[in-house]
C-alpha cells in the first residue's frame, strides 16, 4: 500500500509515527510525507527548516519529547555565545546539535543542491522509515501582516509564532515566493501514484493550506485517483496542539472540525476531501465528505495507528 501524507511539524511528526506503525503490518507498504516549508527561515546565516527537522528527528527517535521539538540531549553553548555578542535574533533558540543539521543543509544548498536532495541526504543518517519530501524546492516563506501604529507591515511567521506567541492579531498570511514555487521533485508523483492520501492533523492554515497553495499540489489532489482523508486538528473549539485558533479566524473560518473541513472542501465540489475524521462528540456534516467520529488524541503510536486504520476504512466506503 502506498500512503502519501501532507503534514506540518510537531503534530504531523506524531501522526506519521502512527502511519508508520500501521504500515508496519502491511509488507511492501511505502509512506511518503510531503512536508510544509512555509516556516523555513534563514538565521545567523543558516537555513532552518523547522517542520522537516521536527519530522526527521521524531521519526528517528531523536527528538526532545519534553519540548516536543529539537534534539534530545541538546545543549545551548553556541546560542549563549551569540546572545553574549548581541547577535539577533536572540528569541529563536538554536541548539548545538541542531546547528550541525543546519550547517550541512546550508552548505549543500549553497553548492546548488535542491532542498529535496538535501533532505534525502540528511535522512540517510536518520533512517526514518518514511520518504520525506519538502513541498517545494523554492523559497516560499509564510509572512504575517500585522497592524503597526496605524499602518500595515509584514513579519516572518517565525517572529509572529515564536517571539510573539501569536499574541499580535494577524491581518493576513502571505507566502512570499508562492507564485514562482513548484512542487518539489517527486511530490506530484507521490500524490498521483498513492493508494491513499492522508491529511495530518497539522495547523490547517500555515501548514496544510500552505502546502495546498503551492501551484500544482492542490490540482494533483483534486484530480488524483486516490481517496483523500483528513483528520481534524480541532477538538471541540480548540486545537489539539499549537495555535490554529489564532490562524483560522484570519481566513474567516470557524475554529471547529466543521470549519476546517469546509476550508479544505469536498473533492466533489472542487476541494480536496473525500473523508474526514473528527473527535467523538464533534460534528461536521458537509455534502460530499464522508465523516467518522472517533477518539483523535494521539496518545501513542499505536493509538494513532488505529486512527489510520479507521481512515483506510473510511476511504474504502
Amino acid at each position: 500500500m502506498r500512503i502519501t501524507v501532507l503534514a506540518g511539524g510537531v503534530g504531523g511528526a506524531r501522526f506519521l509515527q502512527g502511519v508508520r506503525a500501521y504500515a508496519a503490518g502491511l509488507p511492501g507498504s511505502e509512506i511518503t510525507a510531503i512536508i510544509n516549508t512555509g516556516d523555513d527561515v534563514t538565521m545567523h546565516g543558516l537555513r532552518i527548516c523547522p517542520d522537516l527537522d521536527s519530522v526527521m528527528y521524531t521519526l528517528a527517535g531523536a527528538v526532545d519529547t519534553e519540548r516536543g521539538w529539537g534534539r534530545e540531549g541538546e545543549s545551548w553553548r553556541i546560542m549563549d555565545e551569540l546572545t553574549e555578542y548581541g547577535a539577533e535574533p536572540t528569541w529563536f533558540s538554536l541548539g548545538d546539535l541542531d546547528i550541525a543539521t543546519h550547517l550541512v543543509r546550508t552548505q549543500m544548498l549553497a553548492a546548488g543542491y535542491p532542498l529535496s536532495d538535501v533532505t534525502a541526504a540528511l535522512c540517510q543518517r536518520w533512517q526514518t522509515g518514511v520518504r520525506m519530501l519538502p513541498m517545494t524546492d523554492e523559497r516560499c516563506e509564510t509572512h504575517v501582516v500585522i497592524a503597526d501604529h496605524g499602518s500595515r507591515r509584514a513579519i516572518h511567521f517565525q517572529e509572529w509564532w515564536v517571539r510573539h506567541r501569536a499574541g499580535i492579531p494577524a491581518l493576513e498570511f502571505v507566502q512570499v515566493g508562492l507564485e514562482s514555487a513548484r512542487p518539489a521533485a517527486g511530490v506530484v508523483a507521490a500524490i498521483e501514484e498513492a493508494d491513499l492520501v492522508l491529511i495530518a492533523p497539522s495547523n490547517p492554515v500555515v501548514s496544510i493550506n500552505t502546502i495546498l497553495n503551492v501551484p500544482g499540489i492542490g490540482q494533483a489532489l483534486r484530480g488524483g485517483p486516490a481517496p483523500v482523508v483528513g483528520l481534524s486538528p480541532i477538538i471541540g473549539d480548540a486545537p489539539v496542539r499549537g495555535m490554529a485558533d489564532a490562524c483560522l479566524p484570519v481566513l474567516g473560518v470557524q475554529t471547529s472540525a466543521a470549519g476546517v473541513a469546509g476550508l479544505y472542501g469536498a473533492r466533489s465540489a472542487g476541494g480536496v476531501l473525500d473523508g474526514w475524521l473528527i473527535h467523538t462528540g464533534d460534528t461536521a456534516e458537509l455534502p460530499g465528505i464522508a465523516v467518522l467520529a472517533r477518539d483523535l488524541l494521539m496518545t501513542s503510536a499505536e493509538a494513532t495507528a488505529a486512527m489510520v486504520a479507521d481512515a483506510v476504512r473510511l476511504a474504502g466506503r
